[in-house]
């Protein structure tokens, strides 16, 4: 993706300079792109805030499907900035399809959670962030100069966003809504019957109906929950706060600077061009298979174990890579200690903190309160997000490879919060998991 990046910097620069007929500066180049990049962080919290709203107004089955007009609106101002020169269209398509990323972020993992039965809800959660790991590999591949990372193709590459919003569209009516929504949101008891059924494959969910009738009658009990009542509540101000620190634990952890910092550490480890770029996607390889291997040990091991296993790690790894880099310049050893220890991080990451907490926000919160919990929380990460595309670069260049201890203390930080505060959810039905919250909170 590096040549990818060079390309529409080049763009960029030749652009602003047949405007204004006076050589361009790097430094102008790159504050217009720093825009690009962090402008889709914006859409993506603007997106996030949006999910309670869009969930409880169109459903999450109704919002999926409503959110891919976002990603046509996308393509045409992507794909026809080349043609019109003009890189502020670019901008404008980063920002609407962070939009429609942060809305993701919030209805798929909802959708997915509430769908489930209860021993396979960690597992199909995770199925979110290994579509996101696979499409990361995938866009890496073909932003290759082989294939679409070309002075031509490169519009065509930002126009390949369609692709999921089309095999969406096709395939999403066939599913049914979240019989969840359908009985506790509706009251539409023989829609979510019907749903129910479908997604068993069998008529025998008079179980599963009853508690979910059961939560029905109690959520009409308690007024709707508001974004307030969240925060006044410490029946739900407990879980937030759960929420929105296991957020900020994924952003923070240092995996984006990681990801960011890869190629720079093959290319210190004096691998050639190539070499950098072939380790590069090694690691996104990476990232897919231990995803998929999460998704196999969420319902083993639990939530709780594989975010404490995870962050644990990557506190020790994170040290390790600070002293390594710190030495990879004049050490092959370290040079190469770092490709190994890049390698750990992204596994580390993929066995819990890159997958649990899209899911986690929707296991803590019943119906009533998830629309306004998930919007919080989704809001949160894309915020911490930013934080991190904005100050990564100006710390990295201050600090050097130094940067790094700063995430191994947010790390260590993290893993003390969820040993002391993160429950386990794994088998746990709706009820039992509020009934936890309710019992602490009178504590």
């Amino acid at each position: 993706m590096d040549d990818m990046l060079q390309l529409i910097e080049d763009w960029i620069s030749n652009l602003k300079m047949n405007r204004t007929g006076v050589p361009t500066k790097q430094s102008e180049v790159t504050m217009i792109w720093s825009i690009a990049v962090s402008i889709f962080c914006v859409g993506g919290m603007i997106g996030g805030s949006l999910v309670g709203t869009v969930a409880d107004r169109f459903g999450r089955k109704g919002g999926l499907l409503l959110n891919n007009i976002l990603v046509v609106i996308t393509v045409i101002f992507e794909g026809c900035a080349k043609t019109a020169k003009s890189y502020e269209m670019i901008i404008i398509g980063r920002f609407i399809i962070g939009i429609n990323a942060g809305l993701n972020a919030g209805l798929a993992p909802m959708y997915l959670s509430e769908i489930s039965p209860i021993h396979l809800r960690g597992a199909v959660g995770t199925v979110y962030q290994l579509v996101i790991t696979m499409s990361i590999l995938v866009s890496q591949i073909l932003g290759l100069e082989q294939i679409l990372g070309t002075e031509d193709q490169w519009p065509l590459l930002l126009c390949l966003t369609i692709v999921p919003a089309i095999f969406q569209v096709v395939t999403l009516p066939l599913c049914p809504e979240s019989p969840k929504y359908l009985l506790l949101s509706k009251g539409k008891d023989m829609d979510a019957q019907r749903a129910l059924a479908w997604l068993r494959g069998t008529i025998e969910v008079h179980d599963e109906m009853e508690e979910m009738r059961t939560e029905y009658e109690s959520v009409k009990l308690v007024p709707k929950v508001t974004l307030k009542e969240l925060f006044v509540n410490p029946a739900l101000r407990i879980p937030l706060i759960i929420a929105i620190m296991v957020m900020f634990a994924q952003q923070l952890s240092g995996i984006n600077a990681v990801m960011f910092f890869s190629t720079k550490i093959f290319t210190m480890a004096q691998l050639d061009k190539t070499a950098a770029q072939n380790a590069t996607m090694a690691v996104g390889a990476m990232n897919v298979v231990m995803t998929f291997v999460s998704l196999i040990l969420v319902e083993k091991a639990g939530r709780k174990t594989l975010l404490l296993a995870g962050f644990s790690g990557m506190f020790i790894d994170t040290a390790l890579l600070a002293i390594c880099l710190a030495f990879a310049d004049t050490s092959r050893a370290a040079a190469y200690s770092s490709i190994v220890l890049v390698m750990t991080f992204v596994i580390l990451f993929a066995t819990g903190p890159g997958s649990i907490p899209w899911f986690l926000v929707s296991e803590l919160f019943n119906q009533s309160a998830r629309p306004a919990a998930t919007s919080v929380a989704i809001a949160v990460n894309w915020t911490a997000n930013f934080i991190v595309s904005i100050g990564f670069l100006p710390l990295q260049e201050a600090l050097g490879a130094h940067v790094f201890i700063i995430f191994a203390a947010i790390q260590a930080f993290f893993v003390f919060f969820i040993y002391k505060k993160v429950p386990e959810t794994k088998n746990k039905t709706m009820e039992e998991i509020s009934s936890m919250f309710r019992q602490i909170s009178y504590q």
